[in-house]
């Protein structure tokens, strides 16, 4: 396995185990933004402002009361989207696993 194969494997499994019910929030958030450093998220995004994506908070506050938003948001994060937020489209992050990307949409969705 490469190194970065298993940081970001590590990464996700420390998010994951972050967002467990008996894991402080501090530390989820943390490990959240590990991962969306690790897997270039924050190329274009940042947590509180708009860049070349938008907001990571406003993301949050768009979809929080979509009963399928964590899905949702894991499906646009590996297939990509275009259109919804502006014309800079988002491409499809196919370095991801479905793990990654469901651990990745639900720290989005703590950010609101």
């Amino acid at each position: 396995m490469k190194s970065t194969s298993y940081a970001a494997f590590a990464a996700s499994a420390l998010l994951c185990a972050a967002l467990s019910v008996n894991s402080s929030p501090v530390h989820a958030e943390a490990a959240g933004l590990a991962l969306a450093q690790q897997q270039n998220c924050m190329s274009c995004h940042s947590v509180t402002r708009s860049f070349m994506g938008p907001a990571l908070h406003d993301v949050a506050t768009k979809y929080a009361g979509r009963d399928d938003a964590p899905v949702y948001l894991k499906h646009k994060i590996l297939d990509g989207s275009a259109g919804v937020w502006g014309p800079v489209p988002m491409p499809a992050n196919t370095q991801l696993t479905p793990d990654q990307a469901a651990a990745l949409a639900s720290w989005v969705l703590t950010l609101k």
